[in-house]
């Protein structure tokens, strides 16, 4: 079977598009490929920052005949009807169709279409053009002359060769010939640009590699992160160092190289002053490079980082790691003046008062003063949300409130909510957004502040992802739930809601962070107790403004006029009155609409932590708003409808739910109440006291929160429930005695509907 080669390369593509830009041209030919009528047997993408790469094996080297008999419309049909079919058919004429007859439905047309196969090197020279020309680039661009004309060439940089080859590995391959732009299909291509920038003919895949790594071209991106890593980590242990690990730079190098050649520069020791976190993203963001420990350390850096060359330098890489050490030095240069700027005092310290005093911030303190900038310089949240300072303020009230329900010191709290978002206005945050929480962390130990307040304000933003770790110190707990709630009930209020896809707010990872941190923290939080205490903040911050804005437009009455005085107090009582009326009015729905919201999340998260999904359906129900217990609940019931009992109460109770249902449907008459008196059958007479039992026991399980003993109490259920099944019928023709018995079954969906509502589970 033929293999197929094909290279597009170009001037450096950036990193970070080289991975999906290759997976996307294997898609794109592989689906044009089947499409056509070819089979392959293995598919494979390469990439470098200078050429995407396929490998296909096993292509067939033709697409079958086709033959297609396609029924058309009646031989009395209208001409439009006719035409139409014609048209599909790709029929010139209707004495080209056959008629073939139905006994039924008489006379109709039939169209014979064949269509003859085609070699492979014809559809590839017509694929790959068309593919090259809609690619699917991020961002893409023109270039030469070419480029002034309509409709020319746009590539993510300038394409400069195209490679394309292919044949059976015993024969010679063939070139497939097509053009793009003026670029003609070919079997050369260019080593390293520097080290081996002749050109290389190439005939098929191994190669075409093989000639490249002698050109000092690595075409696996997979192996050169192995080299790059194994490289970086040799080197560093030959120095007494360990390497920090770091996948996402190790990806991004790999796409910046094509012979990797890795070198280790150096920078000052005064440097290491800097906290790690700032020194390591200093050399990331702007190097490229990887930062080094003493072995055995966790948290402190050596002045020895890691860089990759591109190429093999004659003199070993001396001038390229100075070089860098240069870039490196003058960049913790400026990481170091924005450390020390962040813990000196503000210039503009007077202004700030009013604010401080709003938040009874102390402005000897440098975490303070920024906190207080953030609050004067009324930095927007949300143009319908307030500032942020209004928004600290809110979270600060909430924090109090959560604090006694996850054990927090609400002082401590409060405290920690107030600083939660100064280190926005420090320096190093400002030039690396990333650090936000943690420099916050570091400069709240520095100034003195409690472990737990500087805890709080870098893991309040947690968790930011379903790997990301859940706060776990109460004080931190009560401000990440307040800040998470307070964004999710504010943009519920304003009807800013996640819809599809779009979740430009994050709103679904912070419902999601809220889940998971009251299921970690094992305790009672109601999520209706939660919404509550969210509103007050937002309704007394929204009454607030608004009252504000009235009372300036009624500034238009005479301030000596006593009887305006008193219309404006009347007014301003009337209109807050009205506000707080409207407010109450769209809690109710507001609050249910987010409880389904959550439930969704919540319903996501056991899902993934392998709960069934129907069990949660059969366990939530829509006011349920108390997420451990919830979760208890499908715990339980999992571990009961595993058990033999659990199987064959399930299929007894729901035996008993859909006759009830279907009876009730139909108006049947259902006593109010079991009567013992009407019973004719044992099977009957024993499963009264039984479901009687189960009801009390399972009910006061459930209100125990005891939601294991609750299935026990279900399980006595079972040889009754069965017995009665085999041996009594419902439906008898007494009216008494099928309405009693009828009672009888609904006694027992009330005792399971005490704990789920077993009609919603499979099986």
């Amino acid at each position: 079977m033929p293999d197929l080669l094909l290279e597009l390369r170009s001037e450096e593509i950036p990193a970070r598009m080289q991975r999906k830009a290759a997976g996307d041209l294997r898609k794109m030919l592989t689906d044009g490929l089947v499409e056509a009528g070819l089979t392959y047997e293995a598919a494979r993408e390469y990439w470098t920052p200078r050429r995407l790469t396929l490998d296909i094996r096993g292509l067939t080297a033709r697409s079958k005949d086709v033959h297609e008999d396609r029924k058309g419309p009646s031989t009395k049909a209208p001409e439009a009807a006719i035409q139409g079919f014609l048209r599909s058919a790709g029929l010139n004429s209707i004495a080209e169709a056959h008629v073939h007859s139905d006994p039924k439905k008489g006379d109709f047309y039939v169209a014979h279409i064949s269509k003859p196969g085609r070699s492979a090197e014809d559809i590839i020279a017509e694929l790959v053009p068309a593919i090259v020309k809609s690619f699917p680039w991020p961002k893409s661009m023109r270039w030469g002359p070419a480029s002034a004309k309509p409709g020319s060439l746009r590539w993510v940089r300038p394409l400069q060769s195209i490679v394309c080859t292919f044949g059976p590995e015993t024969e010679e391959p063939v070139v497939v010939d097509f053009e793009v732009d003026g670029i003609r299909s070919g079997n050369v291509t260019y080593g390293h640009r520097f080290h081996a920038p002749e050109a290389i003919t190439v005939r098929r895949f191994d190669d075409y590699a093989s000639k490249l790594e002698a050109a000092k071209v690595v075409i696996d991106a997979e192996r050169r992160k192995e080299m790059i890593s194994a490289d970086a980590r040799n080197l560093a242990f030959a120095n007494g160092l360990e390497l920090v690990e770091d996948e996402g730079l190790l990806e991004e190098v790999s796409g910046l190289v094509e012979w990797p050649v890795v070198l280790m520069g150096t920078f000052e020791d005064t440097f290491l002053n800097i906290p790690s976190e700032v020194i390591r993203l200093t050399i990331r963001a702007n190097q490229k490079c990887f930062v080094t420990r003493p072995q055995g350390s966790e948290d402190a850096l050596s002045n020895h980082f890691i860089l990759t060359s591109n190429i093999e330098a004659k003199d070993g890489g001396k001038e390229i790691a100075h070089g860098n050490g240069k870039v490196v030095r003058a960049r913790l240069s400026d990481a170091l003046y924005f450390w020390n700027t962040d813990q000196g005092d503000l210039p503009d310290l007077d202004t700030l008062k009013r604010s401080a005093e709003a938040f009874g911030l102390d402005l000897k303190k440098p975490l303070d003063q920024r906190m207080a900038r953030l609050d004067h310089l009324g930095v927007t949240f949300h143009a319908k949300l307030g500032t942020q300072g209004q928004r600290v303020q809110r979270i600060r009230g909430l924090a109090r409130e959560i604090a006694p329900l996850v054990g927090a010191e609400p002082k401590l709290a409060d405290r920690a909510a107030v600083l939660a978002k100064a280190d926005l206005q420090t320096e190093v945050v400002g030039e690396f957004p990333e650090l936000q929480g943690a420099m916050g962390r570091k400069y709240a130990l520095l100034q003195g502040e409690s472990p737990s307040v500087a805890a709080a304000l870098e893991e309040h933003y947690k968790p930011q992802g379903p790997s990301d770790r859940v706060p776990a110190d109460p004080v931190s707990v009560s401000v990440a739930l307040a800040d998470k709630l307070d964004t999710l009930v504010g943009f519920w209020t304003i009807d800013e809601k996640p819809t599809g896809s779009k979740d430009p707010y994050a709103l679904r990872r912070a419902a999601l962070g809220i889940v998971r941190i009251i299921l970690s923290a094992r305790g009672r939080l109601p999520l209706q107790t939660l919404f509550d205490a969210a509103l007050r903040q937002l309704e007394e911050a929204s009454v607030q403004r608004k009252l504000a804005a009235f009372e300036a437009s009624q500034a238009a009455i005479d301030s000596g006029d006593v009887d305006g005085e008193q219309d404006v107090d009347n007014a301003l009582a009337a209109y807050e009155a009205e506000l707080r009326k409207e407010t109450i009015d769209r809690a109710a729905p507001l609050k249910a609409d987010l409880i389904a919201f959550f439930h969704d999340r919540l319903k996501v998260y056991l899902r993934e932590l392998g709960a069934r999904h129907d069990l949660i359906d059969a366990v939530i129900t829509p006011e349920a708003d108390d997420l451990l217990t919830i979760t208890r609940r499908v715990e339980a019931l999992g571990k009961f409808l595993d058990t033999e009992d659990g199987k064959n109460l399930l299929a007894g109770t729901k035996r008993a739910a859909n006759i009830l249902a279907a009876e009730e449907k139909k108006g049947t008459a259902v006593a109010d109440a079991v009567d013992p008196a009407l019973f004719s059958e044992e099977a009957e007479k024993a499963l009264f006291a039984p479901v009687n039992q189960a009801v009390s026991e399972a009910g006061q399980a459930v209100r125990n929160e005891d939601f294991s003993a609750a299935m026990r109490a279900l399980s006595v259920l079972r040889e009754p429930v069965d017995s009665f099944f085999e041996k009594v019928l419902v439906n008898d023709e007494d009216v008494a005695v099928r309405a009693n018995r009828l009672a009888l079954l609904a006694r027992i969906r009330a005792a399971t509907d005490q704990v789920a509502d077993f009609s919603k589970i499979a099986g």
